[in-house]
């Protein structure tokens, strides 16, 4: 008989072990983990969103001005300004000081007077209820998925989004996670989400974003590479798996001005639902 896998537990693993390496890793230091990179994640959404993006097109087709949407990990604002000229008001749920200083002043920048701020971390953060909610990318850090669902419904009047990355099933990581741990979710993802949410009973619409996979990083070295794959693993020392790891980097990893670049490997997929149907 085959495993059967919960996907809610699933979830709270592969959070674990993320966490886990970022926490162990050289560039930890315990602060506010946005506080040098907060800038130059907001340069790097920009380059994103000059792209066309069916996502973004679609969570727009929900908005007037009779409704309020609640942003749940905001960064520096890219969904909540895009969001607030045509609704009635957004609230933006950010914990980071160094994201919410980027966003007050990409708000005074734009002139908008109809979001307001709430730094704290989902789901304990209070906000009132709300006609959507969105979560863009900004759960994976959340290892109770459940907790941050159901307070998400908890707080919405109609409409709950998560934007998550989908993965391509043979991506690096994917191959990778399903030699070591025996299934490819290396990180937490649209699969997992999804058949949680059809785990807690919640059964969503979901729309793959139609532009090119993305996710094309680089390692300055192989070595950096093998050593950074071998964190997310969890792999702290020799092991069975090194030949295959290291094979796989050499086969699909690209040189080029002196780095390392990984293939594109995921899209986004945006997960929606009615609190009221279910």
């Amino acid at each position: 008989m085959e495993q059967i896998t919960d996907w809610v537990k699933l979830w709270r693993q592969v959070v674990e072990q993320r966490e886990a390496y970022h926490r162990d890793g050289p560039d930890h230091t315990g602060d506010d983990a946005w506080r040098t990179r907060a800038r130059s994640f907001h340069e790097h959404v920009k380059q994103r969103w000059a792209q066309p993006d069916s996502s973004r097109d679609l969570l727009l087709t929900y908005v007037d001005k009779s409704k309020t949407v609640l942003d749940i990990g905001a960064g520096t604002g890219a969904w909540a300004l895009l969001l607030a000229p045509k609704a009635q008001r957004v609230t933006a749920v950010e914990p980071s000081p160094a994201m919410i200083e980027v966003l007050r002043e990409n708000i005074a920048a734009e002139g908008v007077n109809n979001i307001g701020i709430v730094q704290g971390s989902w789901p304990g953060a209070e906000v009132e209820l709300h006609d959507l909610s969105l979560c863009s990318h900004a759960m994976y850090g959340v290892a109770d998925f459940s907790a941050f669902v159901r307070r998400m419904m908890a707080v919405t009047r109609q409409t709950c989004f998560l934007l998550t990355r989908a993965p391509l099933a043979d991506g690096v990581m994917a191959q990778a996670a399903l030699r070591v741990w025996g299934q490819p979710h290396d990180s937490p993802n649209f699969v997992i989400a999804y058949n949680a949410l059809v785990q807690m009973g919640i059964y969503a619409s979901v729309q793959i974003e139609n532009t090119p996979p993305w996710g094309a990083w680089k390692s300055e070295s192989l070595d950096a590479a093998y050593a950074e794959i071998k964190g997310k693993l969890g792999l702290m020392g020799p092991s069975e798996h090194d030949d295959f790891l290291m094979g796989l980097l050499r086969e699909n990893l690209v040189e080029r001005d002196g780095a390392w670049i990984w293939p594109p490997s995921m899209r986004s997929a945006l997960i929606y639902w009615d609190v009221n149907l279910r």
